[in-house]
């Protein structure tokens, strides 16, 4: 690898160009998310791939320095072997100027919103691979497509996106209400891994199209099917929350199977959702923009006051929709089989706000986390558990305003950070903690049985 100094490569080759003709390179962060979203650009008549993930996880250590997120190692490792067998398999024929990598970022004091500009260093050290260019979203104008999706689709494709994300996150829950009282063991993993490529195949012919009904439709066969696999006669088992930094949190390789290990030791466990961090990151532009609104009104600054009302408009807008998509397709599926319902974001800032003891003034997840932390708690869980990596300053902030709330209220709180490496004390860690949910979960019982919540 050659150093190579240009930094004018972090402006230039950073940021939103059109996807038309391009190859995009998709990190998986989740895999049901990741793979629908793939299959929705291609519905928009754009050539979208998965990244296998974790497979270079070498090559990832060996281009950072160990100070980085675990996560930018993570992807820095996926995009490498990627481009690095494509270079092998294509030999002259590989164009690096027809590949884009898909790589969002965020705001506010979190190192996710500089992984695009190393990882774009690293890339410029390889001959060739400066060529790649990174297309990169930002929560800053939350997470607008202006520039990367014609403008005549923007909003059908940001429509369509979303719900790749909400279908994405019920296939998931489905997954952890039904594992854990499966009639046969492994089934309900295959079942949904089938049901996966075939719900990706559905958006790839309906999405594009915004035939979100049809897409519905296949969602709820899916429950169905699904409700099939449980064992009624399994008792209730103790109800785990799970929040923290989005990236590791969902990425099954990274947390090391976390939710099934849970599970291995008594638990039912409900992971934030992906919709969650969306409807975070629009809630947080409306208010954004209702504070600049009210300062405008202050100084009488009119042409100031017109500018931020359209965007409390646009983004007001946009978070209703989320908001009735979300609880459109929750409650069709909840006909099927009864499992957990989303947090809504401003309820979260309520709860915040009651407790008093941190605010959605500080932006990033840790408001989020604390906020949901909270609100397991308030709902009945049995227990938490913090999931952040390494040195996450984010992460470690949640642990030290919740962990003394946990005790007061006498629920069972966990951090698991991690950072690629096997921790000794990892199982040891977990059984404790599900000794102690299982001692909650007998003495205050938990949100209603399985039973008692269908009914």
């Amino acid at each position: 690898m050659k150093t190579k100094n240009n930094f004018n490569s972090l402006s230039d080759n950073i940021g939103k160009f059109h996807l038309r003709d391009k190859t995009v390179l998709i990190p998986e962060m989740n895999r049901i998310a990741a793979h629908l979203i793939a299959a929705t650009f291609r519905s928009f008549d754009i050539n979208a791939r998965v990244l296998p993930t974790y497979n270079g996880l070498d090559l990832g250590i060996k281009y950072t320095s160990g100070k980085e997120c675990f996560p930018c190692q993570v992807t820095l490792g996926d995009i490498l072997l990627y481009l690095k067998n494509e270079q092998e398999k294509l030999g002259p024929a590989f164009d690096p100027e027809s590949y884009f990598y898909f790589l969002p970022e965020s705001d506010g004091p979190c190192r996710f919103g500089m992984y695009n500009k190393f990882q774009r260093m690293v890339l410029d050290s390889f001959p060739g691979l400066d060529k790649v260019k990174i297309v990169s979203i930002t929560t800053t104008d939350g997470y607008s497509l202006e520039g990367v999706i014609e403008q005549n689709r923007l909003l059908d494709f940001r429509k369509a996106s979303f719900i790749a994300v909400v279908v994405a996150d019920i296939m998931e829950r489905l997954q952890w209400r039904i594992r854990p009282y499966e009639k046969q063991k492994g089934t309900t993993d295959d079942f949904l891994e089938r049901s996966r490529e075939e719900m990706q195949a559905i958006f790839e012919i309906h999405a594009g199209k915004g035939e979100f009904n049809t897409i519905l439709d296949k969602l709820e066969k899916i429950s169905q099917h699904a409700k099939a696999l449980i064992d009624p006669s399994i008792p209730a088992k103790p109800l785990i929350g799970i929040v923290g930094e989005i990236f590791l949190r969902m990425h099954v390789q990274s947390n090391q199977d976390l939710i099934r290990v849970l599970e291995k030791h008594g638990a039912e466990v409900v992971n934030s959702s992906l919709a969650e961090w969306v409807n975070y990151i629009t809630y947080g532009q409306l208010r954004k923009n209702k504070t600049h609104l009210r300062l405008n009104l202050q100084r009488l600054n009119f042409a100031g006051l017109k500018n931020y009302f359209h965007k409390i408009i646009s983004f007001g807008g946009d978070l209703f929709y989320q908001e009735l998509r979300q609880k459109q397709f929750y409650k069709r599926i909840n006909r099927s089989i009864d499992f957990e319902y989303d947090h809504k974001v401003s309820h979260l800032e309520r709860r915040l706000k009651r407790a008093n003891i941190f605010t959605f003034d500080v932006t990033t997840e840790t408001c989020l986390s604390i906020a949901a932390i909270l609100q397991f708690a308030e709902e009945g869980y049995n227990g938490v558990v913090n999931v952040y990596p390494f040195t996450c300053m984010p992460g470690m902030t949640t642990s030290a305003i919740v962990k003394p709330e946990m005790n007061r209220m006498r629920i069972p709180y966990l951090d698991t950070p991690y950072d690629g490496s096997l921790q000794p004390g990892r199982e040891t860690a977990i059984r404790t903690f599900m000794h102690q949910a299982n001692q909650h979960f007998h003495r205050c019982g938990r949100k209603g049985t399985i039973q008692q919540r269908a009914a």
